[in-house]
């Protein structure tokens, strides 16, 4: 076995999404990803179902598998395929509907207001159709009172700068610098604030 192998083998499959390894298909631990989805729809059903914001952070706590900041509001529903890599701030604010792939790692900075339907996605597959059914973790960072508007998608591997905003809809395919603002698809650039 390559020192390559027993590093594999001996590294957690969650960590290696973390660290942007390209996971097979056929890797041996690939089922867990699947119960760590089937436990996150489990918590899912509890968090939705919640009838009072301290509920929902119960909840929330409960999904990330740490403690959410009174600050912080989500309006449900709410969908996140794993949930233990969403790493929250304080004084956050989700609006409904809102969706998350938090495989390869997503994290919400203080002060970030996310409107309604808003997509955020951390994880990919290669282009090659011989190996499309490998996922690629790459981590997700929303920085310090950033806005992201109804509807948006932020795609793997982009980092949304501090105080920027992202216009309704837009389609984010690469990082956005501190203070300015993209809107379309791809986003772009309209202004700096």
């Amino acid at each position: 076995m390559s020192a390559e192998e027993i590093k594999k083998s001996t590294t957690d499959i969650f960590q290696r999404l973390r660290s942007g390894e390209t996971i097979p298909a056929d890797d041996p631990d690939f089922y867990r990803l699947s119960q760590a989805s089937e436990q996150a729809i489990a918590e899912l059903v509890n968090l939705n179902a919640s009838k009072s914001l301290v509920d929902i952070h119960k909840a929330l706590s409960q999904l990330i598998g740490a403690s959410v900041d009174e600050s912080t509001m989500l309006y449900t529903p709410f969908s996140i395929n794993y949930g233990k890599n969403l790493k929250l701030g304080k004084n956050i604010f989700i609006n409904q509907n809102c969706q998350m792939l938090d495989l390869g790692g997503i994290t919400i900075e203080d002060g970030v207001m996310i409107g309604p339907r808003v997509t955020i996605i951390s994880e990919t597959h290669p282009l090659d159709p011989a190996l499309r059914k490998s996922l690629i973790g790459k981590l997700v960072t929303i920085k310090e009172n950033a806005w992201i508007g109804a509807n948006a998608t932020i795609l793997p591997g982009v980092t949304v700068g501090k105080n920027a905003v992202v216009g309704a809809g837009a389609v984010v395919t690469k990082d956005v610098p501190d203070n300015a603002v993209v809107t379309g698809v791809p986003a772009q650039i309209i202004k700096s604030i």
